[in-house]
């Protein structure tokens, strides 16, 4: 007993100087007799202290120590470089687990929720509501039990899930959702709720209804589940301020539920208004506000575009021949039992693209300027054509992969899918990723004659006006004399730019007129098709 008392005397120091050593007893062996160093030995002395117990036990200290690891912030998306901070859903002291939700951000081009890829506790958060993070700093620290976690560092840290479905938090980073963006000085006054800084648990369709009325989530007193906000309290919150002096923002949505393919900014009018507004009008006093992630992405994007000298070339495409096509191909969808029951022309516009890129390879391809060495250029064997989608989120491009080998319906079908992810703000980083060249139907909101801007990863982008029902002159044979008469045809006008550094006006009309052949004589595409 003597023993075991002098070594836990020893032993209680380093416990004490250790807040992460754990201290256990544990039987070895059973000794007849013991032999212990005294104090005078320990100092250098040889006096021994014998002890003879059939129950002595020998004491052991070991210490688990915790590591602190700094969880950084993952690239969610192609070119992507920081991200905001939309809000956090954990904060210093929480525990988690691996896949949990631990912060919202929005990216340049959509907005995804970070999870945990440890078990552990949150230590420090590196930022606050709204902060921008940069791409491989750290976010949070995590302290984790598991010493072996800390000999390597993982290739990405943090991992993105969907926030369109919170409850589920799935290991993919392959989703993103709609960003939550406000105006703070159009708050009213007499908030429901003193809450400005917690977390504000709500579902993406929540969210919607805040931003389409204005409302700032965190002044809404929740009544759901762990105070999570329902609908009903924002209506009810909405209500509760119609009565309210301060100015008002109104916002008048534009439904893009049937024209998903659009490339237009719907906040243009209105900086600072949540991006699904079409419209806005604001009264009162002028507002300074912030730039929203996609509004900086489209800053730095189209700045950089400066830098690049357009060559534009516009032509008129007959689709009166091609309507015909598809009203055939829609009446055989309609007697089929498949998913696609019905084709829009864009999966005729994208595949022709793709079928002129094979002839015109070079405006599939990038330019690849890095400093020091000579320009090159990159030719892609992939058609990765993006396509301009304006979404509740704000506009995105995402693309369809490898068109040079899908037919028409598998374009068709792919294009269907995102346009319903678009509309649900579920469009993937992966979709974004990756692209060689743009379409852009705007025709679809309005417009004929376009003028498409580069960004710097491609070197060609083509804009499509709308569908107008136009007089042409028309030669016939009457009474076996050629006879000229006016007809009516439908006229679609294509709007190209091209990077005038390494595409010449020649290549970029050959294309252009290649692509109007394809449209005006679909058997000829027909004919081209693998």
């Amino acid at each position: 007993m003597f023993a075991i008392l002098t070594a836990a005397k020893r032993a209680a120091p380093v416990a004490a100087s250790s807040v992460r050593a754990l201290t256990r007893v544990s039987a070895v062996r059973t000794y007849s007799s013991r032999i212990l160093p005294t104090a005078a030995g320990a100092s250098g002395g040889h006096s021994k202290l014998t002890v003879s117990s059939d129950t002595c036990r020998e004491l052991q200290t070991s210490a688990t120590l915790h590591s602190i690891i700094p969880y950084k912030l993952a690239d969610i998306g192609e070119g992507i470089t920081e991200c905001e901070i939309i809000q956090w859903y954990v904060k210093p002291g929480d525990k988690v687990s691996q896949f949990d939700k631990i912060c919202e951000v929005a990216s340049d081009k959509a907005t995804v929720e970070i999870t945990s890829r440890y078990d552990g506790v949150i230590r420090k958060l590196h930022y606050q509501d709204n902060d921008i993070a940069l791409v491989g700093k750290p976010i949070v620290d995590i302290e984790i039990d598991n010493p072996d976690m800390t000999s390597a560092e993982p290739a990405a840290d943090s991992v993105a899930v969907p926030t369109s479905n919170p409850a589920q938090a799935l290991p993919n980073n392959d989703a993103a959702t709609e960003p939550t963006v406000v105006l703070a000085d159009s708050v009213p006054k007499n908030f429901a709720v003193d809450r400005t800084s917690d977390v504000v648990y709500a579902t993406p369709a929540v969210r919607r209804v805040a931003r389409e009325n204005n409302v700032d989530l965190h002044y809404v007193a929740g009544s759901g589940k762990g105070g999570r906000v329902l609908k009903e309290d924002v209506l009810r919150f909405v209500e509760l301020q119609k009565s309210s002096t301060v100015p008002n923002v109104t916002v008048q949505e534009l439904n893009t539920a049937d024209q998903p393919f659009v490339q237009a900014n719907a906040s243009s009018t209105a900086p600072g208004i949540s991006l699904s507004s079409a419209s806005a009008v604001i009264t009162g006093e002028d507002q300074l506000v912030s730039l929203s992630p996609i509004q900086r992405a489209m800053f730095k994007s189209m700045t950089d575009s400066l830098a690049i000298p357009h060559f534009r070339f516009k032509d008129e495409i007959e689709l009166d021949v091609l309507m015909q096509a598809r009203q055939r191909i829609n009446k055989y969808l309609a007697e089929q039992s498949g998913e696609l029951t019905k084709m829009t022309y864009m999966p005729f516009f994208v595949k022709a693209a793709s079928l002129a890129l094979t002839k015109y390879p070079i405006l599939n391809a990038r330019v690849v300027a890095e400093a020091g060495t000579p320009p090159k250029l990159q030719f892609r064997a992939s058609h990765n054509i993006g396509v301009a989608m304006d979404t509740p989120g704000g506009l995105i491009v995402p693309n369809i992969k490898n068109v040079q080998t899908k037919s028409l319906m598998d374009i068709a079908t792919e294009l269907g899918a995102l346009a319903q992810r678009g509309r649900s703000g579920a469009i993937g980083s992966a979709d974004l990723r990756g692209g060689t060249f743009t379409l852009s139907n705007v025709g679809m909101i309005g417009g004929t004659y376009l003028s498409p801007v580069l960004v710097d990863s491609e070197v060609c982008i083509g804009a499509v006006g709308k569908v107008q029902r136009l007089p042409r002159f028309e030669t016939v044979e009457i009474d076996s004399r050629p006879v000229e008469r006016v007809v009516p045809r439908h006229i679609l006008v294509t709007s190209w730019s091209a990077d005038h550094r390494v595409v010449d006006g020649a290549t970029m009309a050959r294309f252009a007129v290649l692509y109007k052949q394809l449209l005006e004589y679909p058997e000829i595409m027909l004919a081209n098709m693998k």
